[in-house]
């Protein structure tokens, strides 16, 4: 699943390809992608002749921003999008088509067809779901050190869940949860309400960087993802642990273990990330 670099990257691609485009109609191929309105052909007659200002992010959630409406989309699993030109030949995998007023078309294609679409009015998409519960963005300058201590203390669960709640904070999926973590040389199932003020810190800080790291390089292709022009990402090529089982550590050489924590499949270097502070 795309995660907060892959889906801003995403973003800025998008806006460089269909700012200031005037949808002329839309075609919905498969009618379980769009969640609200339930009737897709209201979906297609509310957006004919509205203009796409900007896009935008929230989490993993992409906002089309059009004039008087929003569109919120979350890709799930595979979901695409991509600009073509109408004579275009069709994937069998497209659901949805935006066909704009120039000839060209924005194409949503899904293999897995996990993706959805939500339209709203103005404001009224952060208030009811599927965003209204989303906690803080961690590359937002509001996400200091001290508002991360308080989303994290107390809190009487593993790390690596907590950071994958997106009620707490947004966007940090399975990858960048342990490459921020072995960063930080912390070990996803220690407790969160055990970590030192200087590990905090840490943490803070490699969340911070790793994703911001990931965002420059245009996210991570370890599938299937790429971005709004068909580019695959790079950060797959600096990964310090994810998907490197069984090589060395980049900082120690140990030989990386992968097991399960919180259902997820999780990598860890034992000598970086010792599980030196017992569970509370």
């Amino acid at each position: 699943m795309p995660e907060l670099p892959e889906v801003e990257t995403v973003r800025r691609t998008l806006n460089e390809l269909i700012t200031g485009k005037q949808i002329e109609s839309v075609t919905v191929r498969l009618p379980r992608i769009i969640q609200r309105p339930d009737d897709t052909q209201a979906f297609a007659h509310m957006l004919a002749g509205h203009v796409i200002e900007t896009v935008e992010r929230r989490g993993k959630f992409l906002r089309f921003v059009l004039d008087g409406l929003v569109m919120v989309s979350h890709l799930r699993m595979e979901g695409r999008y991509g600009l073509y030109q109408q004579e275009d030949p069709l994937d069998k995998h497209t659901h949805v088509i935006f066909h704009f007023t120039d000839g060209t078309e924005l194409r949503y294609t899904d293999v897995r067809q996990f993706g959805t679409m939500h339209l709203f009015q103005p404001g009224e998409d952060l208030l009811l779901k599927p965003l209204n519960k989303l906690g803080d963005e961690p590359l937002d300058p509001s996400f200091t050190v001290e508002r991360f201590s308080r989303i994290v203390a107390n809190r009487n669960t593993k790390i690596k869940p907590l950071l994958l709640n997106q009620e707490y904070v947004v966007g940090i999926g399975n990858i960048y949860v342990d490459e921020a973590l072995h960063r930080a040389g912390i070990h996803p199932e220690v407790s969160a309400r055990s970590l030192t003020e200087e590990q905090l810190v840490k943490l803070h800080h490699a969340i911070v960087t790793t994703l911001t790291e990931a965002v420059n390089a245009g996210g991570s292709s370890v599938k299937s993802y790429v971005n709004g022009q068909g580019e695959s990402g790079n950060y797959q090529q600096q990964h310090r642990i994810y998907g490197r089982k069984d090589q060395p550590c980049s900082t120690c050489g140990t030989l990386i273990e992968k097991s399960v924590v919180g259902g997820r499949g999780t990598h860890i270097c034992p000598s970086c990330q010792p599980l030196s502070v017992v569970l509370k």
